[in-house]
């Protein structure tokens, strides 16, 4: 029976060196990683693929680019979109892909932009500047949107400010690819809600808390033409300390949706639960160091038997073996140097 393939992209910032994807052949058996491709793209601070798997979309300096997914996983350029703001950090698809979501953490500022069969990038449909003063302490005092994400439904984008301490809930309009502002999901003072995620029946929402190192659980559902958030769990990603640096940084499922991966600085550890899918909530199976500094995201392998984590500071990729009945990890292999790497995505390759 021939074995699934995979390829990982890797985004990077880029001094010194114009390439800021990497493409990379996935060995599952292994757990390792080989070169493949490299894009040359200036500072991509993060890529999404389409729902379909058919694009590749990253952040560049210059608003965003659209990539078609070749059959053997390299990327063929489709063409780039200015956002009419300051670079980028996060960005995401809705569930028709029709439209493409860029938060801008410097600026504070929501765009969306039209998406075409064809995967390329079209014209900005809205744009939304979060205004307000938040606490005033270190850089959490004004908005910086660090993540959008729309719900499974497609009817409500979720829309993460660390500056404001909040998720902004914005009804969607598919016909006219305009936001409303429908809700307001609030998290404890200075505690920077940094990325949300989805489980897979779109029934729970995690978001991950970068400076008080926690996730939020909520249960969604739209009752009376209204969307509904009631919060379930508050899990620790790592116990607070006076005086530490830690703050977390990477949320991801695996594959399977069974377990949601963090990450955290400071201590230089990855997280792992268990996920209740009838409930939502977590559990934790496993909190070890990952041999690097700043893991800026990590994900497990597709097989669940595999974890790979970016160290942002530290230039690296650092590989593991996982035991999740066991609550282990045991490197695997040597490193793989890599500038300023800052996420990661795996993708099945087509038979």
């Amino acid at each position: 029976m021939a074995r699934d393939k995979y390829v990982a992209y890797v985004s990077t910032y880029t001094q010194g060196d114009s390439h800021g994807i990497r493409v990379y052949d996935v060995d599952i058996a292994k757990g390792r990683f080989v070169e493949k491709d490299k894009v040359e793209i200036s500072n991509s601070s993060y890529l999404t693929i389409s729902n379909s798997g058919k694009y590749l979309y990253s952040i560049t300096d210059f608003g965003v680019e659209a990539y078609r997914i070749e059959k053997d996983g390299t990327l063929g350029m489709i063409n780039h979109a200015p956002i009419n703001g300051m670079r980028g950090c996060y960005l995401a698809t809705d569930f028709t892909d029709q439209y493409l979501f860029v938060a801008g953490y410097h600026d504070g500022k929501l765009t969306v932009l039209r998406l075409s069969e064809d995967g390329s990038v079209g014209e900005i449909t809205d744009e939304i500047f979060h205004k307000g003063l938040g606490s005033v302490a270190e850089r959490n005092f004004r908005p910086h949107i660090n993540c959008a994400r729309m719900t499974h439904d497609n009817k409500y984008l979720l829309v993460a400010d660390q500056g404001m301490d909040h998720v902004n809930v914005y009804r969607f309009d598919p016909e006219k690819g305009k936001t409303a502002l429908a809700d307001i999901i609030r998290s404890d003072m200075e505690s920077a809600p940094r990325h949300i995620r989805i489980s897979e029946d779109g029934r729970f929402i995690y978001i991950v808390h970068e400076l008080k190192c926690y996730i939020d659980v909520y249960s969604y559902e739209e009752q009376n033409g209204m969307p509904y958030f009631e919060k379930i769990q508050k899990i620790q990603t790592i116990e607070l300390e006076n005086g530490s640096n830690n703050a977390t940084s990477a949320l991801v499922f695996s594959k399977d949706y069974n377990y949601l991966l963090s990450s955290v600085s400071g201590n230089n550890s990855v997280v792992i639960y268990n996920v209740d899918k009838e409930t939502g909530m977590l559990s934790e199976i496993l909190c070890l160091p990952i041999s690097g500094e700043y893991p800026k995201d990590a994900a497990l392998f597709p097989n669940n038997k595999f974890l790979v984590s970016l160290n942002h500071e530290s230039d690296t990729m650092t590989f593991f073996a996982v035991d999740l009945k066991a609550g282990t990890l045991a490197m695997n292999g040597p490193a793989i140097r890599i500038s300023q790497p800052n996420c990661i995505l795996f993708h099945k390759l087509e038979s």
